[in-house]
């Protein structure tokens, strides 16, 4: 623990000095009252992801996930719906379809296209799954070559781009310095920037990006503190990769008529509702609902007879968290209540 203490005062010193002075950039207002949106484009990792990850990858298509709704797997990674589906319902249409869906997609393409893959990062992470520049690719394949959009559909449209660690748990797992996280940061938030232009430039009208969530504070993390506290050294990395977001975006509006570039605040959404246990419903909020019974099984892992090697909690509802790195419907729905005066 002498060292994790050691780490947290060295990132402590060095946000000292990033924000003394003109501080953080924030982005005010009603960014989306402007603007009928018919479309949404969503890009990203499994907090985005509504079905494109495939079933040799992932455990979102395994019992028990979608337990809570569909009622069956359907590769959400949680047991009901998540930030797309929430954010989609507040612009007052349906979620949009997945990308690997699109082939038979008919009327449901009219609400857009996700190309959100669990697992993903803006960089190649630990599956041969889409990086965000491939997942930009596919958008742009859609969209020259099938032309499943026109430029009309352009005007309306809207883009939802969800990055929230994986880039960061690739790092770690391959013992990346611990004096090169500060350069490994910055490098993903420069992809990421030139991602969010790419996507305008692709006629998108608005794109909505993610602020990193507390990846301390997740199952994964609080673990090794039974589920009592965050690990507050990874924090200390999502505030310096937020803080580059914040000032990136806000380079874009400047350099960019109308400022179409916008801030969800998913750091202190999470923190709101963690902050809310006098009046929350949710119990043990460090604390998944669904894990493996020993350390080397996850949430839907089953042995070669079928014999279910994980346990869940009675009710989904009353957890944050889902599994070791997602939230449930219920929770998804309190971080959407929470961002409402963002939207």
């Amino acid at each position: 623990m002498d060292s994790e203490h050691l780490l947290s005062s060295l990132f402590y010193l060095l946000f000292l000095s990033l924000y003394s002075g003109n501080g953080l950039v924030l982005v005010h207002g009603n960014p989306f009252h402007d603007l009928k949106v018919t479309k949404l484009f969503v890009f990203g990792d499994s907090y985005t992801d509504t079905g494109n990850t495939g079933k040799a990858y992932s455990y979102s298509w395994q019992v028990p996930y979608g337990w809570s709704f569909p009622g069956k797997p359907d590769g959400r990674f949680s047991d009901g719906l998540i930030l797309t589906d929430f954010f989609a319902e507040h612009l007052g249409i349906k979620s949009p379809i997945p990308y690997k869906f699109r082939r038979i997609g008919g009327k449901y393409l009219e609400h857009g296209m996700s190309f959100a893959y669990g697992g993903a990062g803006v960089f190649n992470t630990w599956f041969p799954l889409p990086n965000m520049t491939r997942q930009i690719n596919f958008f742009q394949q859609v969209l020259m070559k099938d032309r499943v959009y026109s430029k009309r559909d352009l005007n309306s449209s809207m883009a939802l781009v969800s990055l929230c660690g994986n880039d960061y748990f690739v790092y770690s797992l391959r013992n990346g310095p611990i004096q090169g996280w500060k350069s490994h940061i910055t490098h993903v938030i420069n992809q990421l920037t030139l991602n969010l232009k790419r996507i305008h430039g692709l006629g998108v009208k608005k794109v909505a990006v993610t602020l990193m969530q507390p990846i301390g504070c997740l199952p994964k993390s609080s673990m090794y503190y039974s589920f009592l506290k965050c690990n507050e050294t990874e924090n200390s990395y999502v505030t310096f990769h937020n803080h580059l977001l914040l000032q990136a975006v806000a380079k874009l509006n400047k350099q960019t008529q109308d400022s179409p570039f916008v801030i969800l605040d998913l750091n202190r959404a999470f923190k709101t509702v963690f902050a809310n246990k006098g009046s929350s419903k949710f119990v043990n909020i460090l604390k998944p609902c669904c894990q493996g019974i020993r350390p080397e099984f996850q949430c839907g892992h089953v042995d070669p007879k079928g014999v279910k090697k994980y346990t869940i909690c009675e009710n989904p509802e009353s957890t944050f968290f889902w599994d070791f790195g997602h939230p449930t419907q219920a929770a998804w729905h309190a971080v959407s209540l929470a961002l409402r005066h963002q939207f």
